[in-house]
Order: C-alpha cells, then sequence, then structure tokens
C-alpha cells in the first residue's frame, strides 16, 4: 500500500507552496475576506492543535516536532503493513502523513506553523488552521468512517 504515499506528497507540496505564498505575499495578522464566514488570514501557531500551549516558552517546539516525527514513521510503517484491500485506510493515513509532515516542517524551519484559514460565523471565529491541518482532519474523518461502517460478521 506504500503507493498511496503519492497522496502525502502532493498533501506536502500544496501545504508548503501555500504557506510559501502566504509568508511572502501577507502581513502577519494581515486578514483578506474572500466571502462572508471565510477569509485569509496570516497566522502564526507556536502551539500544537487551536494553539494548545502556544505560550509554553519555547521547548513546545521541539517537543512537537519530535512528536510529528515519531507519529510520521508510525504512519509509515503502519501503510507498509496495509493489505491491498484496506484503500481507504491507505488515503486515510497517506493525508494524516502529509499534513503531519508539512507541519514538523513548518515547526522546524521556522519555530511555528503557518496558518491562514479563517472561518468564522459574526464575531465567532473557529481557530485559524491551513492545508497541512485540513489533510489531518479529512483523513481521521474517512478512519473514523470507516471504523463505524465496517459490517460486522454474520455469527448466527
Amino acid at each position: 500500500m506504500m503507493k498511496w504515499l503519492w497522496l502525502s506528497g502532493l498533501t506536502l507540496i500544496l501545504d508548503q507552496l501555500s504557506k510559501i505564498w502566504i509568508d511572502t505575499s501577507m502581513s502577519l495578522y494581515q486578514s483578506i475576506p474572500v466571502f462572508p464566514g471565510f477569509s485569509i488570514t496570516y497566522a502564526h501557531n507556536y502551539g500544537a492543535a487551536f494553539s494548545f500551549l502556544s505560550q509554553a516558552g519555547g521547548w513546545q517546539r521541539w517537543f512537537f516536532a519530535v512528536l510529528a516525527g515519531s507519529i510520521s514513521i508510525g504512519l509509515i510503517i503502519w501503510i507498509k503493513q496495509l493489505k491491498r484491500h484496506e484503500i481507504l485506510s491507505a488515503i486515510s493515513l497517506s493525508l494524516i502523513l502529509g499534513g503531519a509532515i508539512g507541519n514538523l516542517i513548518d515547526r522546524v524551519i521556522y519555530g511555528y506553523v503557518i496558518d491562514f484559514l479563517d472561518v468564522y460565523y459574526q464575531s465567532y471565529h473557529w481557530p485559524i488552521f491551513n492545508i497541512a491541518d485540513s489533510a489531518i482532519t479529512v483523513g481521521v474523518g474517512f478512519m473514523l468512517y470507516e471504523s463505524f461502517m465496517q459490517k460486522e460478521p454474520d455469527t448466527a
């Protein structure tokens, strides 16, 4: 199932190109409305999901980098062990892997993750995220779907 790693590569390329575009064309905290409920807003995330531990003093950079690196190695091993029929699992894990590596690159190079997708309703804003985060979320969603939709073998 290693043939699905192209999806990780595509996710990684789209993520990094979009972050380079944002970093070179916008100022930090600049926001460009796209349509009601969605803006492109340049932000740095020093923490993890939802800025968890963003104010921790710097140690979290390497903690999350080591964690993402370890998870990435584990995902590659998991993908390698999948059976031919486990296509949705391979797609899910490949999306998660591409997203994890995308954010890992940011942490190692910059010390933070570049976020820019800003979804909101009136004054409530969802935490700003990026393509890597989206790929991870979609991958986890596919995994949950697959786990709930698996048919139980008949025992009668």
